[in-house]
Formats: C-alpha cells, structure tokens, sequence
C-alpha cells in the first residue's frame, strides 16, 4: 500500500482526478457516504493495526506472497525470458481478494453491518463474500443474468460462502448492468452499507483505494525480480484490462520506471471495429460512468455502447480514470485481444505450462504475439485468475 505520491504525474489529485479523469459524481444520497471515505480511508489505512491486520490476512489467509514464475517453455517459444505473477495461486482463485481483504477491514472500522458489490466473472462476487463470511457480515451482490449463466461454478461458490446474488436483468445484463444495481442498491441504503467495489472504477477514493490494496502485487514483483535476475525492474510488465484492477497492481511501484515497459491488452471483442468490442481505448470517448470522469464507449448523444468480450471480466464499456490518464500521456501503452485470439491464447499457455488460465488473463497471453523480445528481455505478465470458472466458455468454444 505504498504511496505514489511523489510521482505527480500519475497519482490522484486532492479534489480526486487523475488529470482530467477521475472525480465524484454521485447523487446526493450517496454524498455522506463517499466523503466519509474520502476523508478517511487514508488515515484508516496508515494505521498500525490496521496495516498489521491486512498483512496477516494477505499472508495466513490469501496465500500471499504469490510465486513469481519463469515459463521455460513459453519463454522458448517467444525468445525471451517470460515471468508469470502467480495471482490465480491466491485463495479464491484471482488476485480480487486483496482488494476485498482491505475493504472489508476499512467498512469494519467504519462501523458497516452491510456489504454490497458488483461482479462480471464471478472472482470479484466470490471474493467479497469470502471475506463477508470471514467475518461474519452480510453480502448482497449484484451480477448480470448473462454473466450468472457463463459463470454459474462462481454463482454457486458465493451461494455456499452465504451471499445472496441478485440478477442484473437490464441492458446487455453484464458488468454494466450489475454496476447500475449495485448503486442503486447503496443510494435506497447509504447509511450501514459499505460497497465494495472491484476495481479501480466509481467515484472517488475507490480508484486509488482499490489501487493501493492491489499494489501489493508490484511490490512483490520488485522483491521477487530481484532475488531472481538481480534487477528489480523487467523491460515489460503485461496485464489485461477491463475497469483495471489487476493492472494497476501490477504496474504501482513501477510508474515511474520510464524504462520499464507497461502494457495493457484490452478485449477486442469480435474486432475492434466489428461493433462488438470493449476496447475502450480506442472506441471511447470522455464521458462519466459510475461516478466518475474517464474514456466510456458510448454514442454520439452520449448512451453507454454495450460491450462485448467473451470475457466476463473484460466485457465493461470503461476504463478505470487512472488507465484513461496513463493511456492519453502514453505511459502505458494499450493493446487489444479479439475472443479468438484470447481463447488460442489461454490454450497455449495450458498446453506449455499446465496453467488453464482465465480468459480475462489469456488477453495478456495473447499479447505477446504482436510483441518483438530480445533473447534478454525480461517479461512480467500478471495472471490475473485461473481458468476454472471459465471451463464452460472453453468447452464451448471447443478449439482445442
């Protein structure tokens, strides 16, 4: 939980923004919510017992500190030096759980009876109510009915963990949607639910508080890099991206690193102009989304575009602000994967190196096609989550 605030360039403003990105718009019912956390959760997490309880937790309970793999075989196949952050090893499967460990702390001390959160491939959703039954408080999550149907081993996982799941039965019934109730939910209820929201989306704090929980995955790399190769900076980091939270774990404590190549693959969807995509990146424009300012694929007059990955995880039509701001100062450089490419991908790694990994994770894999290494590179891709959960979208799709 490292603060960047000395990289000026990259870390959250005072009034909440990353650049121009970034903010807190909210309706009025969530005001005392919203500027309780932002006035405290600093504070909050600075604390000693505070730090001292996350990591415990992170340590005897997530599985923490994760590997830091050297893939012999797909660094032969590449012809480069391929690490792979092992954060589908942590407890629940995806690297969600730090996140949902710290949140889950911080609505405890805030004096919260009740939690709320969205989920798209279910990791999140089972996350939250891991550390809900952990601690003995009651969950509510909010998921869309077509991702309930591509998802359901994760449905039934937050089911038996004693959540209730709500479908989401509007618009494209995905991340989106389950947002949208998620929000509606804490506005009817501001005062004993804390949303836990799961990535680095939604107003101010959540980008950076989420950021700061996830950035235990970088300061490891860092740790681990250097008891490895004697150097704590590789030449690129890798990592898919829907709102961003696996990303910016991994790329935190190497912001500043300018020689260090940061790389966020994006779900391509059918095809970037196919009209079926979330590559928001390229298709976005600045608007606002759940309570905040950043890149939204959207319409002329302004209508969220509905997404589409085969990727539970990735089908989300923004982008955290903090990506939206790396991405217009060029900090990080943004590629796209299409629902072949990642599924051809996530096959791959499970033939060479026995990981099935998510698919939202095989988008990353994917990348590496439309790199050039050097034999002496040295590569980070962040896995994201394992493949479990998405063993009906493999078998569906039937390639291999």
């Amino acid at each position: 939980m490292t603060k960047i605030d000395s990289i000026s360039k990259y870390a959250v403003d005072s009034k909440g923004y990353y650049g121009k990105f970034g903010g807190a718009y909210i309706p009025e019912m969530l005001h005392p919510n919203v500027e309780e956390l932002q006035q405290r959760y600093l504070q909050i997490m600075s604390e000693k017992s505070f730090v001292n309880d996350f990591k415990k937790l992170l340590k005897d309970y997530v599985g923490r500190p994760t590997p830091l793999y050297l893939a012999q075989r797909l660094s032969e196949k590449f012809g480069a030096n391929i690490y792979l952050k092992r954060e589908d090893l942590c407890h629940t499967g995806a690297h969600k759980i730090n996140n949902t460990i710290g949140q889950i702390l911080l609505a405890k001390r805030l004096g919260k009876a009740k939690i709320i959160a969205e989920t798209g491939a279910g990791q999140h959703g089972v996350a939250t109510a891991t550390v809900c039954a952990l601690t003995g408080v009651e969950c509510i999550v909010y998921m869309g009915k077509v991702d309930m149907e591509r998802q359901k081993p994760n449905v039934e996982r937050m089911r038996i963990l004693g959540a209730e799941v709500r479908p989401a039965t509007s618009g494209s019934q995905t991340l989106k949607d389950a947002t949208n109730e998620a929000l509606r939910h804490w506005i009817n209820n501001p005062w004993d639910t804390h949303y836990i929201i799961g990535s680095v989306v939604g107003p101010h704090p959540y980008p950076d508080m989420v950021a700061r929980f996830q950035s235990v995955i970088s300061e490891e790399m860092k740790l681990q890099l250097a008891e490895s190769t004697g150097e704590e900076n590789p030449d690129y980091i890798i990592a898919c991206v829907g709102g961003g939270s696996n990303a910016i774990g991994a790329f935190y404590h190497y912001l500043d690193e300018e020689n260090v190549q940061l790389i966020a693959v994006e779900a391509g969807g059918e095809g970037v102009s196919s009209g079926r995509s979330a590559a928001t990146t390229q298709l976005g424009k600045e608007g606002v989304l759940h309570g905040s300012r950043s890149l939204v694929m959207q319409t002329q007059d302004g209508q969220v575009v509905e997404p589409h990955s085969i990727s539970a995880g990735l089908d989300y039509p923004g982008i955290g602000p903090i990506h939206a701001h790396l991405f217009e100062t060029g900090r990080v450089k943004f590629l796209s994967a299409t629902d072949e490419e990642a599924m051809k991908a996530g096959i791959l790694l499970s033939r060479l190196e026995g990981i099935i990994p998510a698919i939202e994770t095989a988008h990353a894999i994917a990348a590496l096609d439309q790199m050039k290494f050097n034999t002496n590179d040295v590569i980070v891709i962040n896995l994201s989550g394992r493949g479990d959960k998405d063993l009906e979208t493999y078998i569906k799709w039937g390639g291999y």
